[in-house]
């Protein structure tokens, strides 16, 4: 499969401090690729990377299969960016901004940037000056999607937005993705990246944690258990018996009215959860999967870096 970024080891170092740590991934092309982690995880050194907008330290890019550096130029021209600190000169009216911006492009239909304006509740007459942070932000997406670019680099694209515009993006994502281009978006929301991405990356520190699809990601979260037991039960003991169960974590045993309420993270089948609790009264029986915000979370908090490339 043609891929659209390749990255080799890369690395970057502000002297002490270190931006990025032999990074190693693939974007495919025509896919829509979520690129997460906190702030300061390494997301924005990454994209600026790959624009030959500061140099590496170690390790190569490839982007469309060129070199950023040596083929800038021809990059940029097919390349759509929308910058996480997007700046434009404030004196000029949206409509007048985003036509030089077009002509910069070698000339954007007038008729599909006011499509984009319409989509995302824009006025086109309004000084840049005078938008919100939020409708700036509709200012950078239009001018990174109105030439339909071969690929779509966005840093932090949705920040500032209300939430039904937040939708309005993600349907243009996915639109792109119908017609062929290649979405390379970072994010620090793992609701906006599962609602359109094919595949994930998460970065902390700059190093590569995890990359995997969403689905796969959703197939190792655990579940969260709730039991309700009826009758007189010493904590202590249903501790001990069930924090002894294969896949059972931060289990928690409270007293409750006529019985005891147990609490755990289950990893894992929950066939030897489910005989032990057959041993008492089960009143009460909940067990949900563990939100993909939670499971993210626990990415960006593990002591270690857990690597599963795909």
């Amino acid at each position: 499969m043609a891929t659209a970024i390749e990255l080799h080891e890369l690395s970057k170092s502000y002297g002490s401090r270190r931006g990025l740590a032999g990074l190693s991934l693939q974007v495919r092309t025509g896919e829509v690729f979520g690129y997460l982690g906190p702030n300061g995880a390494g997301k924005s050194t990454t994209i600026r990377l790959l624009l030959d907008l500061i140099r590496p330290t170690g390790g190569s890019a490839r982007v469309l299969g060129m070199d950023p550096r040596a083929n800038a130029v021809d990059l940029h021209r097919r390349i759509g960016y929308l910058a996480g600190d997007f700046v434009v000169d404030g004196r000029q009216r949206v409509g007048e901004c985003l036509t030089f911006l077009g002509h910069l492009r070698g000339g954007v239909p007038s008729t599909r940037i006011q499509d984009l304006a319409e989509r995302l509740v824009l006025d086109l007459d309004a000084r840049i000056r005078s938008l919100s942070k939020g409708n700036r932000q509709k200012v950078g997406l239009i001018q990174a999607f109105m030439h339909h670019p071969d690929l779509l680099i966005l840093d932090e694209p949705t920040s500032g937005l209300d939430p039904l515009v937040q939708q309005t993006f993600l349907e243009l994502v996915r639109e792109a993705r119908g017609i062929g281009q290649t979405v390379f978006m970072s994010s620090h929301i793992m609701s906006e990246v599962e609602a359109v991405a094919d595949r994930v990356a998460i970065i902390r520190a700059g190093e590569l944690v995890t990359l995997s699809t969403v689905a796969e990601l959703r197939a190792r979260s655990l579940l969260q258990v709730q039991i309700t037991f009826a009758g007189p039960i010493d904590p202590t003991r249903l501790r001990g018996e069930f924090a002894s169960l294969p896949g059972v974590s931060e289990l928690d045993v409270a007293s409750a009215a006529g019985g005891a309420v147990l609490t755990c993270r289950l990893n894992g089948s929950p066939d030897p959860l489910v005989k032990a609790a057959a041993g008492y009264t089960v009143t009460g029986l909940r067990a949900d999967n563990q939100d993909l915000e939670d499971l993210f979370h626990s990415y960006y908090n593990a002591e270690e870096p857990v690597h599963v490339a795909r």
